[in-house]
Formats: structure tokens, C-alpha cells, sequence
């Protein structure tokens, strides 16, 4: 990949620069300011300001100054100084030169600020990728064949560019974050030394937020500009957030133009997305989109054998091809059956057999068929964990309630035809976002719990018996 002009290098420079001031202090004192030329040998970087009253801003305001060296320093390296060719007069564009502050004392200042925006080591770097998501148990299937490809060859090959982005969609619970962590962990085994980091899209907002809050902005896109493959999933979450999706843009320009590698999932396809900025979209089409396919019933038996494997269970294979064949279509209601037959072996202390199968899928099946109210929901979670409804709805974080209530929020989400809004509007007047994490979290425990597994699959059955 070509080098960056310095020409080049400074439109990044005025990029960072626009998400770190308001629009006004943007256009009256950065936008007028060009680039001149660089001596690297220097390491002198020479811009051309209209006015002495905007070099005079730039030098004096400190928040002015630290901010135009930190990003120099980082954008053309440590040590940068600036020279200003200033217009003294317009009739004749005679200009003079000022050289930048650059005592030690300043210096001093700059360097203290400056070091708090360098990479963390490895070692503190938290992946956050689930290590129980890898390619060994990814079962390769028709509708993921492609894709199960294109994530090994990414992990084992960061230099090729054809995939970059990977842009996977797909319908809930066929696999993409299960895909997505696959290719974090295999390519961290491979390229240990490497930088690799797991979002989600809500993650990625709040901390987004919490920089812009805390006026840390800078600090937030520097990290995430020093990742080597930069993992987000549930991408169309950004839709309607400006700010979220203004610094992301800078983010993955950044990431793309250096060569690192971005991958994204999303419900649906870059060109279904409401509410996403159209440059975003554009970006998301310039490596490869594809859909992760629903499991047929060769995958679903693939995947229940080797579920059934993993856990120790005594399934029989009519048993395994009677599941398989009457629940297709989702890995996680795949999973979620196979938990109810375990719950179910476990209470009534008997054999996975056919006749078990079939009242268990009977009921999942009836469940999907009859209409499960979030109220309905709502009476039996509480019933179960003995937690009072108006716990669920109040404000409290004590963990035993938070964790009902986001089971709540995720059975809702699941049974319901109701969308996140409205759940959490229901929910004690919560946000959507709330709602989307609240459902990864579950689902994060589901992957992890067996003890929970159980506590959800008697849950399931309540609501599909119908019992009060």
C-alpha cells in the first residue's frame, strides 16, 4: 500500500481535529489554516495561517495547542515541530515565518498529555472475544461454507486486502458472532504480538459517549486507531447516531488506509440499513458483504451431534435427526431444545428418548404458534426467580433483579413480535439500547452457563404450557 502524502496526512490531521472541537471553533480557527510543506530530516511541519490573530489563538488557547500536537505527533510521528507562515499582507501575500511554541516547559506539558494517548501494552489489551467461539466448533454447513472460508483466510493471511471490510449479515441466531470470534481467536493464535478487539455496536456507542462527556475524545480515537483487526457486531445498531457514526468514519479510514483489518455483522445488508450516513455505507461495500444463511437440516444435525458430544449426553440418532428435522433454521433454538431435553433428563431423572423429543419440541413448537405476551413474561420470570414485578421496573442494579429483567428483556425480544422500543418502554421506560445489551448478555451467560441454561428452558416451558 502507497504511503500517505503529507498533503495527505494532514486532511487526517483536520478530520481529528472536527471531532474534538465545536463547529465553530472548527470553522473560525482550524479550517483556515493549510499545509504548507514538511521537512523531515526537520521534522518541521510548516502551515499556512490567513491571519496573526488565528496563529495567535492556536499558540495561546493551551487546549488549542496540546490538541494540534498531540495529533501531529501522532499522525507524522514524535517530535514534530510547527512553523507558521503567517499572511502579513494581503496586497502583496508577503508572509513571515514564527516558529511554533516549543520551549521545554511547554514541551514538557505536551509530552505529559501525549503519553496517555500511547497503545496500552498487549498484555493489557482485553480481546473480549468469547474463547468457547472457535472454528473447531463452527460446524461447516452449505449456507456458511464461503464465509467459514473467507474468516480462516483473513486469520491466516492479514496482508490481503479482497476482504476488507468483512461486512457479514444474517437473520438472528445463525452464527455471526459466533463467525466474527472465530476469526479474532484464530487470527490471535497466529499472530499473537497482534492488536484484536471485540465490540459490540452499543459497546462501541457508550464509550463513545463517555469520551465525549469526559472530553477524552482524542484519547478514544487513538485507541482504537492503534487495532489490528477491529471486530464490531451488530453494526445497524449505529443507525440515527450521528456523532457515533461521525467518529467511526474517521476510525475506519484510519484502520483501512494502514491496512488493518475490519470486521462488521449486521441483521441485514449495507444497502437495507436505515439511518446510516451514506459514506459509512459506501465503505462497508468496498471489501465483501455476504449473508450467513439460516442452517439447513444437514448443518442443524451437524451441529446437534456435536453439541450432543460436547456436553457427554446419550441422544439416540432418531433422536438427533427428530430434533434436527423439526428445528431448523436457528443455531440458538437448535441449542435452546437440546437445553429443555437436558432440563427435562434432569427433573423427571429419565433417558433422552423419542417420546421426551417429541412433547419437548411439541411444545416449542406450540410456543411459536401461540401468542406469548411480554406480560405473560414478565408474571412467570418473576414467578420463577421469586422477584416482584415492580423490582423489575424500578431503577435498582442489585444483580439478582438486574438479571431477571434481562431475561426478561431477551424473551421478549425472542417470543414477542415487539421491537426493543417498545420492550423497554414496557420495561420501566428503558432505552432500545438498553433492551440490544440486555440480549447480549444473556445470550453471552446461555453460552457460558448450564446452571442458567436450565433455569431459561424451564422458563421456555412455562411460557409453552401456558401454566399460571
Amino acid at each position: 500500500m502507497a504511503k500517505p502524502s503529507a498533503q495527505r496526512l494532514w486532511e487526517r490531521c483536520l478530520d481529528i481535529v472536527k471531532v474534538n472541537v465545536s463547529q465553530q471553533d472548527y470553522d473560525t480557527w482550524f479550517a483556515p489554516v493549510s499545509f504548507d510543506s514538511l521537512d523531515s530530516e526537520k521534522k518541521t511541519i510548516v502551515l499556512r495561517v490567513p491571519s496573526h490573530a488565528i496563529y495567535e489563538t492556536l499558540e495561546q488557547e493551551k487546549r488549542f495547542r496540546h490538541l494540534l500536537y498531540n495529533i501531529i505527533w501522532r499522525v507524522y510521528g514524535e517530535d514534530f515541530i510547527i512553523t507558521y507562515r503567517i499572511l502579513v499582507d494581503s496586497t502583496t501575500n508577503a508572509t513571515a515565518d514564527v516558529e511554533g511554541t516549543r520551549g521545554s516547559t511547554a514541551k514538557e506539558r505536551i509530552n505529559a498529555h501525549t503519553k496517555k494517548l500511547k497503545p496500552s501494552a498487549e498484555s493489557e489489551l482485553q480481546s473480549q472475544l468469547n474463547e468457547s467461539y472457535t472454528f473447531e466448533n463452527f460446524i461447516e454447513g452449505a449456507g456458511n461454507k464461503l464465509l467459514r472460508s473467507v474468516g480462516l483466510s483473513i486469520a491466516t493471511n492479514p496482508k490481503q486486502t479482497t476482504f476488507n471490510p468483512l461486512f457479514i449479515y444474517g437473520s438472528s441466531g445463525v452464527g455471526k458472532t459466533h463467525l466474527v470470534n472465530a476469526i479474532g481467536i484464530e487470527y490471535k493464535r497466529n499472530f499473537p504480538e497482534r492488536r484484536v478487539l471485540y465490540v459490540t455496536a452499543n459497546q462501541f456507542k457508550v464509550q463513545f459517549m463517555t469520551a465525549r462527556q469526559e472530553n477524552k475524545i482524542n484519547d478514544f480515537i487513538y485507541f482504537y486507531q492503534t487495532i489490528d483487526v477491529l471486530i464490531i457486531d451488530d453494526i445497524h445498531e449505529f443507525a440515527g447516531l450521528t456523532g457515533t457514526q461521525g467518529t467511526f468514519f474517521h476510525i475506519f479510514n484510519h484502520l483501512k488506509m494502514n491496512g488493518k483489518q475490519i470486521v462488521l455483522t449486521s441483521d441485514r445488508p449495507p444497502q437495507s440499513l436505515p439511518g446510516v450516513e451514506e459514506r459509512l455505507l459506501t465503505r462497508f461495500k468496498w471489501g465483501l458483504s455476504a449473508e450467513l444463511e439460516k442452517p439447513d437440516y444437514e448443518l442443524c444435525r451437524k451441529i446437534l451431534l456435536s453439541k450432543i458430544r460436547q456436553d457427554g449426553l446419550q441422544v439416540g440418532d432418531d433422536v438427533a435427526e427428530f430434533v434436527a428435522r423439526n428445528v431448523s433454521g436457528s443455531i440458538r433454538d437448535l441449542e435452546g431444545t437440546l437445553s429443555s431435553l437436558m432440563a427435562h433428563a434432569l427433573v423427571f431423572n429419565q433417558d433422552i428418548d423419542m417420546e421426551m423429543a417429541r412433547q419437548v419440541v411439541g411444545k416449542a413448537l406450540k410456543a411459536q404458534t401461540r401468542t406469548v405476551t411480554i406480560d405473560m413474561i414478565i408474571d412467570k420470570a418473576c414467578s420463577l426467580f421469586d422477584v416482584g414485578e415492580s423490582e423489575i421496573m424500578a431503577k435498582g442494579r442489585k444483580a439478582s433483579v438486574v438479571i431477571v429483567r434481562q431475561l426478561i428483556m431477551y424473551l421478549a425480544e425472542r417470543h414477542t413480535k415487539l421491537t426493543a422500543s417498545r420492550i423497554g418502554l414496557r420495561i420501566g421506560g428503558r432505552s432500545h439500547a438498553t433492551v440490544i445489551h440486555a440480549v447480549k448478555q444473556v445470550e453471552r451467560l446461555l453460552s457460558e452457563d448450564k446452571a442458567f441454561q436450565k433455569r431459561v428452558a424451564e422458563l421456555e416451558a412455562m411460557l409453552g404450557d401456558g401454566k399460571r
